[in-house]
């Protein structure tokens, strides 16, 4: 049985502390119907990011062969241990650490293959971790993670909609996504302002569109959707790519991309097309240079 987070932190003397984004789970059915739905099985490594209290942390060690679980918040440690050792659990290892320094590939290496992550993310870090988990997306089997529902629509959103956006577009290259669970602002506590969303995040391993280069796509992505109100000329043209207007122009010429179109109306395939035409871009102009 759950006991109810405000009765834990009050026991303890302890607060939901805003900088970390902690919002507890205070139903034990939220948990247990994301562990389920999250086909977890027994030879599998669990990396949870932010256990808090143990919540989900309990449901999917009797589910996984363990779970790493990364804390950053140092305070909330003793608890969490003493949930666990209340619960029985004893497949769990705690790093206080913060995920954004932690290595999966190392924890996926030593464990001997891909791993699965989860967890309820910080709204403030949650781009920073997607993009950790892309980057180290050979060792990461699937990720469940819990967003603020207006971040999990704008993760979530179809190519071509309004809300499609730099993470929709990087996940839609290499992920596929569904959602999991909906889970109402009440079954939180403190209790948040709006609903939240848990969304599951399945790796591929051959892309359909294959960019020559992919950190170059990553970038070229980042560079459309950075000034999103401006064409596609302009917002490549005005960002970190090494590109005039003109040359912008050109690039897009060459991926057959009208320049006056705008980020969100591109097309995965699109956005690989423009990457892979500008990678030959810069590598004839490197060699003309040279």
């Amino acid at each position: 049985m759950m006991t109810s987070p405000r009765i834990t932190l009050a026991a303890w003397d302890m607060h939901a502390k805003k900088k970390f984004g902690q919002n507890f789970l205070n139903d034990p059915s939220v948990p247990e119907l994301i562990a389920e739905r999250a086909g977890i099985s027994a030879e599998d490594l669990v990396v949870e990011i932010g256990p808090g209290l143990g919540a989900l942390t309990v449901p999917l060690a009797r589910r996984a062969a363990r779970v790493c679980a990364i804390e950053k918040d140092s305070q909330i440690l003793p608890v969490l241990r003493s949930e666990l050792l209340a619960s029985g659990t004893d497949n769990v290892e705690i790093l206080n650490e913060d995920i954004l320094n932690v290595s999966l590939t190392e924890i996926a290496e030593a464990h001997g293959g891909p791993i699965i992550v989860a967890g309820n993310l910080p709204y403030n870090i949650s781009s920073q971790i997607l993009v950790q988990m892309i980057r180290e997306r050979r060792w990461v089997k699937k990720a469940l993670f819990m967003f603020q529902k207006e971040l999990a629509e704008r993760i979530t959103a179809p190519e071509g909609t309004r809300n499609f956006g730099r993470m929709a577009a990087m996940l839609g290259y290499c992920a596929t996504i569904r959602t999991l669970v909906r889970v109402d602002a009440s079954k939180f506590f403190p209790r948040p302002k709006v609903d939240s969303e848990v969304i599951e995040v399945t790796f591929l391993t051959d892309p359909p569109h294959v960019a020559t280069d992919e950190a170059l796509l990553f970038a070229v992505i980042k560079a459309a959707f950075g000034k999103r109100r401006k064409n596609l000329r302009n917002a490549l043209s005005n960002s970190e790519l090494p590109l005039s207007p003109v040359q912008a122009e050109e690039v897009l010429n060459g991926a057959e991309i009208a320049v006056n179109r705008r980020a969100e109306s591109l097309t995965v395939e699109e956005f690989v097309r423009l990457a892979n035409e500008l990678a030959g871009f810069l590598a004839a102009s490197s060699g003309s240079e040279g």
